[in-house]
């Protein structure tokens, strides 16, 4: 046990410290108000005992809890269970941070229960999905938790771990599956955890944060946060006994904090994880290595209290017929494209935009048509060629329809039709067509 004296003392920072801006450029990304040249020269060369003491101050900074009400507000959202909008907010920043400082300060500051609402389940019309909204005065304060602990555990995160991480995203990971299936890592590990962050265990969780923050505010901040329970209308108050919160700011890095114990496994063992969040695959060469990594990941899942969900967990050869689901794309023998609830979804989004009975004119129709189609081709642009026309002509045939209806005519676009709204014609009202921009970008690589 370290005593009171040495709780206090500042990290040292080694003599050969970086030059100052070098340090700087390699963690950009970090809060500046809160991550000093000093802080980060010792985040990287490492801390005496490896933990860190008194950072609460930095989390109730004024500076801090500022720039976190200045992200929360940006981003927008739904009222918590106190019902303030980001509008008032926003008003009364310099009141709300003055308040929270104090509040904090005072360890008077308790979370509120997340509210829980229930939203269709994208590509299902009877299931429906929980959804978290935390209060404004909740989400701000652990945004400037988050910039505080957030570089201590990045720090040591495996490289395969790519979900809610900085400079990191779906497309390299995808990038990461593509290049391992070239090199003939056909044989995949396709997990998947059981409810993850509703069933991680609190106790176990605050365990691996302790192992590098021994500021007891500002574990017990956490520890409340993890604790304060959902409120939904129906039910009340429910206690959240395990799992962390939904919708919380923090909830992604601690739910990346749980599970960079399995990352290190796969790595010390030399196998190929890739893993987004709670979405994970294992890439191997033989049936064999993919049975033994599927043997450790189970024998890790149950010490660590997890579950893995019992249908959806299997080995795949992705060089045959079927493949494997990873990230909204679907992989099978050396191609991929849209997975069924990518498209899906997307043409659930299409069919809400292009109701017969719509009143906007046909250009206005494709302009706002646009902003999905641009949006989901930046994600999707690098599928099969053939998926692009498919939901090119499903999209047209949707407008058609509406110019059916305002002739008059019963029933979907079809026969004369293709004749009196050729494909040019969407074209000469302003529609984004798949197929075209597909083309421009296989020009471009």
């Amino acid at each position: 046990m370290k005593d009171r004296t040495e709780e206090q003392s500042p990290s040292v920072v080694p003599a050969t410290a970086p030059q100052e801006g070098e340090i700087r450029a390699r963690w950009a990304w970090v809060e500046p108000t809160v991550w000093t040249e000093r802080m980060l020269a010792a985040l990287e060369t490492g801390i005496e005992g490896g933990k860190w003491f008194r950072l609460i101050d930095k989390v109730w900074s004024p500076k801090n809890l500022a720039s976190s009400l200045e992200k929360v507000v940006a981003k927008g959202g739904s009222a918590g269970v106190d019902n303030q909008s980001v509008r008032q907010v926003k008003v009364h920043k310099d009141q709300t941070i003055a308040k929270l400082e104090q509040e904090l300060r005072a360890e008077q500051y308790r979370p509120q229960a997340v509210k829980r609402v229930w939203i269709p389940k994208p590509g299902s019309n009877t299931e429906k999905r929980p959804l978290g909204v935390p209060t404004l005065k909740d989400r701000i304060i652990q945004g400037a938790l988050l910039h505080v602990i957030e570089p201590i555990f990045e720090r040591d995160f495996a490289p395969q771990s790519y979900g809610f991480r900085p400079g990191k995203g779906c497309k390299d990971a995808l990038r990461r599956v593509e290049e391992l299936l070239k090199q003939g890592y056909h044989w995949v590990v396709d997990a998947d955890l059981k409810s993850y962050f509703d069933t991680i265990p609190q106790d176990r969780l605050m365990q691996r944060i302790r192992e590098k923050i021994a500021d007891g505010r500002v574990l017990k901040l956490l520890e409340a946060m993890l604790q304060a329970g959902v409120m939904e209308s129906a039910k009340g108050w429910q206690p959240t006994e395990t799992g962390t919160p939904q919708g919380a700011v923090v909830s992604p890095l601690l739910s990346n904090i749980y599970l960079n114990g399995l990352d290190w496994q796969m790595a010390r063992k030399g196998y190929q994880m890739v893993r987004y969040a709670d979405d994970f695959i294992v890439l191997c060469r033989s049936q064999e290595e993919a049975q033994e990594v599927l043997e450790l990941i189970k024998s890790w899942v149950e010490e660590n209290g997890l579950r893995l969900h019992p249908t959806k967990t299997r080995l795949v050869d992705a060089s045959l017929a079927g493949g494997f689901d990873f990230l909204g794309y679907h992989f099978e023998r050396g191609m991929k494209w849209p997975r069924k609830k990518s498209m899906d979804k997307l043409k659930e989004s299409i069919r809400s935009k292009t109701r017969r009975t719509e009143g906007c004119s046909m250009q206005m129709i494709c302009k706002d048509l646009n902003r999905t189609l641009r949006g989901w081709f930046e994600y999707f642009k690098h599928s099969k060629g053939n998926v692009f026309e498919t939901v090119d002509g499903y999209t047209r045939g949707r407008l058609r329809s509406i110019l059916r209806k305002r002739l008059g005519k019963k029933g979907r676009g079809r026969g004369d039709d293709h004749h009196r709204w050729p494909n040019s014609y969407f074209t000469t009202v302003g529609l984004f067509s798949l197929k075209q921009a597909h083309a421009v970008a296989c020009r471009s690589s």
